[in-house]
């Protein structure tokens, strides 16, 4: 099969990421060293990663991108990252079964540990926070291999590509169309004369609003408001609230953590759901481009409008007086706090928790799955459909209706006084119905497959469960709860589930993009 593309330049420049990725490493070896723990599988991890990097340059080392090329390097580069990240995994055998593969040889045992160590490695890289690793904890888990899933979902926020065009000058001649093809949302914003220099400051603002959480929230520590939130824990969390990705190295989520604590990530997780070239034009002195910005004005409002109406529902006891979270009914900072983590977490797909809201009343649920549906802003690191797109859909529609009664009228579609371009709609309906139909056709299969197994999902458990891999939003509800596990689902499943997460995580149509290129050049 001719795949119409140069694949050999797409896979060469691969290999320069590959190789660099083993840099990253070094942030869980550091740990390594200083907790005593698995040192010798991030040093082995480093060198296979290295040595496959070198190895996949030489297929092209001077790679030339055309438009087909960028995307089949942003496609291959994402799952790459994923299958380089599942080494450390395999290497430690923790939390996947390939602990059982090895001790009794079985060879379904050591496939379903590399799927389990695949799902895993995607889901951080897609930050959509999905885990198959069982109780969460330190003392089953490393704390080098906690980072390093921590440090997978930092990686993917921002955008691993984004990255690469920042640092790497062989990569950043093809700039513009690979941060066109991993951009999240409908369309890339250029804010300086050089491409490079955009993705270096939108990474620079990245690493600094990391940073920032990580001081206040050590400073927390160090001020006795937070006993348990110590450095390791500070700098865990500001790897995975930034690129609202939702890992954690406690069973019990942000739950573990004391109010103050859910205080401070909730405007980050915020953040994170915003148009990061805003805050560019923040720190230029322009806040008015923020404010008259029509998705940031949408996304705040549903922020305030959802959260208003699950506080309510909250404080009227919508959610039971379990231990972790504490009760809500009667408790008004309670019932607002808890509101606004959940909606600030699930409305951009970051997925951390402080209360089990699987264990709420069903219109509580409701709301919460609503707002599972949004998205975050283009242009941030929030998965979903993104908040332009359902704007764009609404007028799209309005638009129709009203030339359906008034046929000889001309009716642009405008978006904050700007006039929508037609290829920008149609592009945007088309994914919108794509994701719609991989959505739904994704939730039956995986019910049906589960079921092949002698396990019976609920209704909301199969959507929930397509909805939170494809929208990398991680959590759903039931056994898929925010303090549950994907690891009962059989490989057949979990390797949809991971694909979804991929597809997701490039908003589907880079990739399917490239299979149809494949099809249509046979």
């Amino acid at each position: 099969m001719s795949w119409g593309v140069n694949w050999k330049a797409s896979v060469g420049l691969l290999g320069v990421g590959i190789k660099y990725l083993a840099v990253t490493m070094l942030v869980p070896l550091v740990v390594a060293v200083a907790y005593g723990e698995d040192v010798w599988v991030f040093l082995v991890s480093m060198v296979l990663t290295a040595a496959i990097g070198f190895a996949v340059e030489r297929v092209d080392p001077d790679p030339d991108l055309g438009p087909r090329e960028a995307l089949l390097f942003v496609s291959f580069a994402w799952l790459a990252a994923a299958v380089i990240g599942t080494i450390p995994y395999m290497l430690a055998g923790y939390g996947t079964a390939s602990t059982v593969g090895l001790q009794t040889g079985s060879v379904s045992a050591l496939t379903g540990s590399i799927v389990n160590a695949l799902f895993e490695s995607m889901s951080g890289f897609t930050t959509t926070g999905a885990t198959v690793l069982g109780e969460i904890s330190t003392d089953r888990h490393s704390h080098a291999l906690l980072m390093w899933r921590q440090l997978t979902q930092w990686l993917g926020g921002m955008g691993i590509i984004v990255l690469m065009i920042a640092i790497l000058p062989e990569v950043a001649v093809n700039g513009a169309q690979l941060m066109e093809s991993e951009a999240p949302g409908p369309e890339l914003q250029k804010l300086t004369p050089k491409i490079a220099e955009t993705a270096r400051a939108l990474w620079l603002i990245y690493f600094g609003f990391t940073v920032l959480l990580v001081l206040l929230l050590y400073g927390l520590h160090l001020l006795g408001t937070a006993p348990n939130m110590d450095l390791y824990n500070a700098v865990a969390h500001g790897f995975t609230t930034l690129p609202t990705g939702g890992f954690s190295p406690q069973a019990d989520s942000i739950g573990a953590f004391s109010a103050a604590v859910q205080w401070i990530i909730i405007p980050f997780m915020v953040v994170a759901g915003v148009n990061f070239a805003l805050f560019w034009h923040v720190l230029r002195g322009e806040v008015d481009v923020m404010l008259e910005n029509a998705e940031f004005r949408a996304y705040a409002g549903a922020l305030a409008v959802i959260t208003a109406i699950l506080a309510v529902l909250l404080f009227r006891g919508a959610a039971p007086a379990i231990e972790l979270g504490g009760a809500t009914q009667g408790v008004p900072e309670n019932s607002l706090r808890q509101a606004a983590f959940q909606i600030g977490s699930l409305l951009n797909s970051t997925g951390y928790a402080t209360a089990d809201f699987a264990q709420w009343e069903t219109h509580a649920q409701i709301v919460l799955l609503f707002a599972m549906f949004i998205g975050g802003s283009a242009g941030s690191t929030g998965g979903g459909v993104k908040i332009v797109r359902w704007l764009i859909v609404v007028k799209a529609i309005r638009r129709e209706l009203f030339t359906t009664a008034h046929p000889n009228v001309v009716k642009p579609v405008r978006l904050g006084g700007s006039v929508v371009d037609e290829d920008a709609i149609r592009g945007i309906m088309v994914f919108t119905l794509l994701y719609a139909v991989l959505f739904a056709l994704s939730a039956v299969f995986i019910a049906l497959d589960t079921a092949r197994i002698g396990i019976q999902l609920s209704v909301v458990e199969s959507i929930s469960a397509s909805l939170a891999t494809l929208g990398n939003i991680g959590p759903g509800f039931g056994r898929l709860g925010p303090f549950g596990s994907y690891l009962f689902f059989p490989d057949t499943s979990k390797l949809l589930m991971i694909f979804l997460m991929w597809v997701g995580r490039l908003e589907i149509v880079p990739v399917l993009a490239v299979f149809i290129s494949a099809i249509d050049s046979r």
